[in-house]
């Protein structure tokens, strides 16, 4: 499909797109708030600037988008058919960047804990996640 918008109007459209208090996270932290759950949000002193931080628990928390960052067990998290040389190699990147943020919050003494944006569309399911992340069984 062809860009109809010159570059520098997608540069500015691109801009505007939501890299923190987006949705999912949104209704992750109503949850929390719901469970009576302290916590931060995108804590800048952590590798990786966590989505949010249960201090209590020793828990850092990546509410990750589906496609954005791979997930393979989602039928969002499946990479478009056209332009693949551009996706393969931008969401691979993130991936390899996820791994490399959880390897250095674990090294801090950190849990991480993924909440996939899939996972947040399904409140019972979110629920049961959250317990699990804070009963220190994940």
């Amino acid at each position: 499909m062809v860009d109809t918008l010159t570059p520098s109007q997608r540069s500015r459209l691109m801009s505007r797109v939501r890299q923190r208090g987006t949705a999912p996270e949104r209704v992750v932290q109503a949850l929390l708030r719901r469970m009576h759950l302290r916590y931060r949000s995108h804590p800048r002193n952590l590798p990786g600037t966590p989505d949010l931080i249960l201090r209590d628990f020793g828990v850092a928390i990546f509410v990750h988008g589906c496609f954005w960052h791979n997930h393979r067990a989602c039928r969002r998290g499946a990479l478009p058919a056209s332009n693949r040389n551009f996706w393969v190699p931008k969401i691979a990147g993130n991936v390899r960047r996820d791994r490399l943020t959880a390897r250095q919050l674990r090294a801090a003494g950190w849990r991480v804990a993924i909440i996939w944006e899939c996972q947040a569309r399904n409140e019972h399911r979110l629920t049961s996640r959250i317990r699990r992340i804070t009963s220190h069984s994940d």
